[in-house]
């Protein structure tokens, strides 16, 4: 190897030493950086976390070419080095001091002729067997298998013989002249390698062609012509595949198909000096180029087996940089998985690098992630422990799940139901439901009420959000009350108008009648027990009475708060008379307060008439009773321009409370889409813009997408039966989403629907009971087709024309069966159903088929070895709402 690149050999058996390869055998020993190696001399560092020592050096075999180590244990360090000359040597580097190892040791394979000698490969199983490849020579061998433990015997040796090896001064009790095999006569081998599916095979590379010989049959060989004979290596984890190459082409071979390459990979611009399979990973190849820094790997283990002549597996390439410097060599290490070392070519600097492996990634629609890396796969789930969940929010397809499981949305009797089904845990879905629930209310009691609807279109304006309502007010009178419960009159001005009424309706403070009573939503207050936001609906009402009765109520009640008896005694000394101490102290005090609407109280009784910014500027108070009270208290110019800011930063901010102001139209959809980008939560999208929107909002594409993806959602959990139940619902709330009937069945004969409209209705199937299929045996039955009179075909079990009910077979006497032909009889029960496969037109009544395949798997036909239930792949998956 003088004057060569170094090469690098992994021990096969100490993972943790190597050899350098170059005009002198160097041994290291790989371990971490922060070993006792460190302060030894001749450490190298090779990465951050290891670093080598040099434990020996071997500089008495000149002029290598090539080294083999002995792949047995015993004797250890025992290395084959091919010279310049031909004769391949035995050598050690004096780690073993056994008698075996002392024997070996300096032995010489000497050929006829002196050549240059190209390769060695020692036998795996039989460890005696070395083989050497050769350059060619007209009259001798170029692959000779040395038996390492044979010796020189005189007796058989010529008197030339004798001569030739005493010129070289050594003693012929340790040189070997007699290979135990000699093959490929007249030829040079460039490349050898061992078979390991056959101890007995050697492949070998030859000068024009790739030859595998056998031991057992010498005179015979199988070899395929090509020039990609250099470097020849077997998978270790895949024993018939091979690579070889040539220049700057990789060749990938079965050898099961030797005829030609199964793949040959992209051609380099420089030549290739080696290619080296990964040990510890399946189908990883690695190659290196002449004078390059980089190493390409090809990832061929998902290739398919090839099956056509002109099948060519696909691969994987990828190149890695292990170091800055031009690379000498590498190895792969026996053991560490995806791990190697590189020596530079000029000085030796050595580089341990382990190769990254991809990362596959797999997302599932339960939320559980999954990925591959090497041989590890990793799974990774959501922690649905309680005590992480109020740390961690859930992701919100977790929540959908869960929440498609309760069937929320479905309940349309009382919608403001829907947000418990959700868990009621959320404000927001809280707010949205019991605004869409004063929404539907109202707009049912407008529909009841005769005058409304003379008075123009009152329903559609229900539906149109408070912003639109307030903007058509007209009539607005001022009115000045005085205190519930006493005669001093407040100056504070109270605005009513029709609009207004309505608005407040929405808002859900008073049902319908011309009188604003709030008794029954404040009784509703106290049942929740929400006492500071009753008190505050009452205070805003003008009865402070009421307001520190609920107080007193509420800090008497069981875990009630005992402070609000205080904040009803400071209440009960309110006085309107503008420089007073109370209303001094309330003013700077009443921020301390922790609970915002005991908060807005205050600020009520201390501001200004018609300004009223502490109270309508309280982001912690409910937006339907910052409304209300803006309704109330707000003059016609000033309410407009409030509504319409907070409704622009409902909108901005995606708050679901907002739809109260913007209710189901454009803006609603512009404020439902900001509440989607910011949470994802299409499903809740879907249901609020079904319940009783206009038409012309159903049609916008950006509700149809939320509607769409919900639905496929429902498929990918499997959640058929509940994705069924949607579009049923959808349906309800929007007809023009029923899709027309696109399947019907045909008559063999003329092509046309087997329904008694066919003539009419040729491409719109009717339902499978006006077959004569329904559930009463009694009804007429149709066992032929309407159009041409051709008998139906026969179920293949009951031999009945279909269209006759399953009652009324032969043979099918189950009382079950009868019960269940009673139970509907709206359409045709499933059991008399027509079905057929698709791969061999053979079927008849579900039921019967669906009877069948439970016991079999061929088709009930004679004759006939279609496995027909097991064609449906999806037929096979169970929902997960089934139960």
């Amino acid at each position: 190897m003088s004057g060569s690149k170094p090469d690098i050999l992994w021990s096969p058996h100490h993972p943790d030493r190597y050899v350098i390869c170059d005009s002198e055998l160097g041994l290291y020993r790989i371990g971490p950086v922060g070993s006792s190696a460190e302060t030894k001399a001749g450490t190298l560092p090779l990465s951050e976390e290891t670093a080598a020592t040099l434990l020996a050096i071997n500089s008495d075999t000149p002029y290598m070419k090539c080294v083999a180590w002995y792949p047995k244990h015993e004797p250890e360090c025992l290395l084959a080095v091919g010279q310049a000359n031909g004769r391949v040597v035995l050598t050690s580097l004096g780690q073993s001091h056994n008698s075996t190892c002392k024997e070996l040791v300096g032995k010489e394979f000497v050929p006829k002729h002196a050549r240059q000698c190209n390769t060695l490969a020692w036998n795996p199983v039989d460890s005696n067997l070395l083989a050497a490849g050769l350059d060619k020579h007209r009259a001798d061998f170029s692959v000779l298998i040395w038996d390492i433990s044979s010796k020189f015997s005189p007796e058989a040796s010529v008197a030339s013989e004798k001569i030739r090896l005493s010129s070289v001064d050594l003693d012929s009790s340790t040189v070997v002249t007699k290979p135990l095999y000699e093959l490929g006569q007249n030829d040079a081998c460039l490349s050898l390698c061992w078979l390991l599916r056959d101890p007995k095979l050697l492949l070998a590379g030859m000068h024009r062609n790739l030859a595998i010989f056998d031991l057992r049959n010498t005179s015979q060989k199988t070899f395929v012509n090509t020039k990609a004979i250099q470097g020849v290596t077997v998978d270790p984890h895949f024993h018939d595949r091979v690579a070889s190459f040539f220049e700057g082409q990789v060749a990938i071979w079965d050898l099961r198909k030797f005829e030609k390459p199964v793949l040959t990979l992209t051609e380099q611009p420089k030549p290739l000096t080696k290619v080296a399979w990964c040990p510890t990973r399946t189908g990883l190849l690695a190659t290196l180029t002449r004078d390059s820094n980089i190493i390409r790997l090809y990832d061929m283990q998902h290739t398919p087996t090839p099956i056509g002549d002109e099948t060519e597996p696909t691969i994987i390439e990828r190149s890695v940089q292990p170091c800055e410097s031009q690379i000498g060599s590498f190895a792969w290490h026996p053991s560490s998985q995806n791990r190697m070392v590189v020596v530079s070519a000029a000085n030796r600097v050595m580089t341990d690098f382990t190769v990254f492996e991809r990362i596959s990634l797999a997302w599932s629609s339960t939320t559980s992630l999954m990925w591959a890396c090497g041989r590890h796969l990793y799974d990774c789930v959501e922690d649905g422990a309680e005590s992480v969940e109020s740390v961690i929010e859930k992701d919100i397809a977790t929540k959908m799940r869960q929440r498609a499981q309760s069937r929320y949305g479905h309940d349309t009797v009382q919608v403001w139901r829907n947000h418990l089904l959700a868990g009621g845990n959320d404000p927001q879905l809280k707010s949205l439901w019991y605004d869409l629930f004063y929404i539907l209310f109202v707009d049912d009691q407008c529909a009841e009420d005769m005058e409304l609807k003379l008075q123009g279109n009152k329903q559609s304006v229900v539906y149109s959000g408070i912003k639109n309502i307030v903007k058509t007010s007209s009539g607005t009178t001022e009115s000045r009350r005085c205190w519930s419960g006493s005669d001093r009159q407040t100056d504070v001005p109270r605005y009513l108008s029709e609009e207004r009424s309505l608005a407040l309706r929405l808002c859900g403070w008073i049902s319908r009648g011309p009188d604003i009573d709030v008794e029954i939503f404040l009784r509703t207050l106290e049942q929740e027990r929400e006492w500071e936001r009753a008190a505050a609906v009452a205070l805003f009402n003008l009865d402070i009475r009421r307001a520190i009765q609920i107080l007193n109520k509420g800090a008497t009640a069981e875990k009630g708060d005992l402070n609000l008896n205080v904040v009803a005694m400071a209440l009960s000394g309110y006085t309107d008379e503008k420089s007073s101490l109370w209303r001094e102290m309330c003013s700077s005090l009443r921020l301390q307060l922790k609970n915002p609407y005991l908060c807005v109280m205050f600020a009520f009784l201390t501001s200004e008439p018609g300004a009223y910014d502490g109270v309508l500027y309280e982001s912690s108070v409910a937006v339907r009773d910052r409304v209300a009270f803006a309704c109330m208290f707000l003059s016609d110019a000033q309410l407009p321009r409030y509504i319409d800011k907070l409704t622009n930063e409902m909108k901005e901010a995606g708050n679901l409370e907002g739809i109260l102001l913007t209710g189901l139209t454009k803006d609603g959809v512009d404020l439902m889409e900001s509440y989607v980008d910011r949470t994802g939560d299409v499903q809740t999208a879907s249901f609020c813009m079904l319940k009783g929107s206009p038409g012309d909002v159903l049609k916008d594409p950006r509700v149809q997408c939320w509607i769409e993806n919900y639905r496929n959602l429902l498929d990918a959990w499997r959640f058929w039966h509940k994705r069924a139940e949607f579009d049923i619902h959808r349906g309800k709330l929007d007809p023009s989403s029923k899709p027309l009937a696109q399947v019907f069945v045909s008559c063999n004969f003329c092509g046309k629907s087997i329904s008694y409209s066919c003539s009419a209705m040729p491409h719109q199937g009717r339902g499978f009971s006006q077959y004569g299929v329904s559930g009463s045996p009694t009804k007429s039955k149709v066992t032929s087709c309407p159009g041409c009179r051709k008998p139906l075909p026969r179920c293949a079990l009951c031999l009945m024309n279909m269209g006759t009910p399953v009652s009324n077979c032969p043979g099918t006497g189950k009382s079950d069966e009868k019960v269940d032909l009673t139970r509907e009889n709206k359409l045709a029960q499933f059991n008399n159903w027509f079905t057929w496969c698709h791969n061999c037109r053979h079927g008849g009544h579900a039921g019967h088929m669906l009877s069948w395949f439970r016991d079999h798997t061929e088709c009930p036909v004679s004759a006939c070895t279609c496995k027909c239930m097991q064609l449906d792949t999806t037929g096979n998956l169970v929902p997960s709402d089934s139960s």
